[in-house]
């Protein structure tokens, strides 16, 4: 069974491209089949590559990024998705101001041994291998999660 996921954050250049990156990464380790994909909220950075730090960051721990592009969530997405995963309280606001909230998650609650409440947005904190260490995190609890439910299938 596929699973359909997309990550939201704010301008998609830093936190949802790696995201998807990550998980990915850990999806194919694992041998599972995700269809991942990833966009902002907002429109200042579409057709943007993610962000240079956040990059480079991302490439000392083993994931490129450098193919993605930013795009901006779109209602569509509520069609094509079976989980939009967002980084923060604000990110859920605006994706529930677009479509339906009933698939949307926020990512840190998927590694709750973290007590984190969100990710927080590198652009703003500059702590991009804090924030990589914690999208490692959810995603590692996201599919661990995702195993289960297929196991119970």
């Amino acid at each position: 069974m596929s699973h359909r996921i997309l990550f939201v954050c704010l301008g998609n250049i830093c936190r949802s491209p790696t995201a998807e990156s990550v998980t990915r990464a850990k999806a194919a380790a694992r041998g599972m089949d995700v269809v991942l994909d990833s966009a902002g909220t907002g429109d200042w950075h579409i057709g943007k590559p993610p962000y240079g730090p956040m990059q480079e960051a991302a490439r000392v721990k083993g994931y490129d990024l450098s193919r993605l592009r930013a795009r901006q969530l779109s209602r569509d997405d509520f069609g094509q998705f079976d989980l939009i995963v967002v980084m923060d309280g604000d990110n859920a606001r605006d994706v529930a101001a677009v479509g339906p909230a009933d698939r949307v998650k926020l990512f840190t609650d998927f590694a709750p041994e973290t007590g984190a409440n969100h990710v927080p947005d590198p652009y703003f904190t500059r702590d991009f291998d804090a924030a990589l260490a914690l999208i490692e995190a959810c995603a590692d609890g996201l599919l661990d999660r995702l195993e289960a439910a297929t196991d119970q299938d």
